[in-house]
């Protein structure tokens, strides 16, 4: 008699990602479907998915939350896992999400490992590994919330199990990607700064939240969390990441100038 096991969808959102779906797709070959929600890509994301057997879906981009959230809704296996385009699942994870689904899970929801590689190394220390990520879960259990961009990632509301087996998340291959990067993604967190009332506007306020926080988690994450261990490449990570903790709240502060003055 043939092993019986819970199918399993992988959700996937891209446009112009032919270089990255070439490492992603092999690694996910297994699965028993592959989704992918495209919005206009002109390279061969669509043929190189298509060769996969992925069913490609063709979309405006909404945001990530929403266009995470349409490409979840279309799975239809027992389980999802919610993958990006960047991101690849090692033979290690692979294999325990099959031994996992040949049983009876504990959990509807699971946490998976991200190792980062940034600027070309495998970034180890200072609060980046390991990275859990909520992405494997019962179909339809999780769902990102739409009004965190540009962090948006799926949540679950229930106890929660975790895995072994690393994801790898090939992030920011360049210096100046990932300050192009931060400087887009400061500016997509300024509605959710002000929609936690952290405007500055008091000049004690400005100071802590432009300069002396982003110093202080520059401090901590390259001091007390090891970040220094990662080498040259762990301190242009903490160095600009502390650039992008001040460039998000001095954007939120003109921001809500510009709203008063309007």
């Amino acid at each position: 008699m043939a092993e019986r096991r819970q199918t399993i969808s992988f959700a996937l959102v891209a446009k112009n990602e032919e270089a990255n779906l070439a490492r992603v797709l092999p690694s996910i070959a297994w699965a028993d479907e592959i989704i992918l929600v495209d919005s206009g890509s002109s390279d061969g994301t669509v043929k190189l998915a298509e060769s996969f057997g992925a069913k490609v879906f063709h979309e405006p981009w909404k945001g990530y939350g929403p266009q995470v959230n349409s490409a979840l809704d279309k799975c239809s296996m027992a389980w999802s896992f919610s993958l990006d385009a960047d991101e690849e699942v090692t033979p290690e994870l692979a294999r325990e999400i099959q031994t996992l689904l040949k049983g009876e899970p504990q959990y509807q929801a699971y946490w998976v490992p991200r190792r980062n590689f940034i600027f070309g190394r495998s970034i180890r220390h200072g609060g980046f590994y390991p990275d859990h990520k909520l992405r494997l879960f019962v179909t339809g259990a999780a769902r990102c919330l739409e009004n965190t961009e540009p962090h948006a990632t799926p949540k679950f509301d229930g106890p929660t199990g975790k895995l072994h087996g690393d994801m790898l998340h090939y992030a920011y291959p360049t210096l100046n990607l990932y300050i192009e990067h931060m400087d887009r993604y400061s500016t997509a967190s300024v509605p959710l700064v002000l929609r936690k009332n952290k405007t500055s506007r008091g000049i004690l306020a400005f100071l802590w939240n432009v300069t002396i926080n982003p110093t202080a988690t520059f401090f901590y994450n390259y001091i007390f969390r090891l970040g220094f261990l990662d080498g040259r490449e762990g301190l242009l990570l903490h160095l600009y990441h502390s650039e992008y903790v001040s460039w998000k709240y001095a954007k939120a502060w003109e921001s809500a100038r510009r709203n008063l003055t309007s």
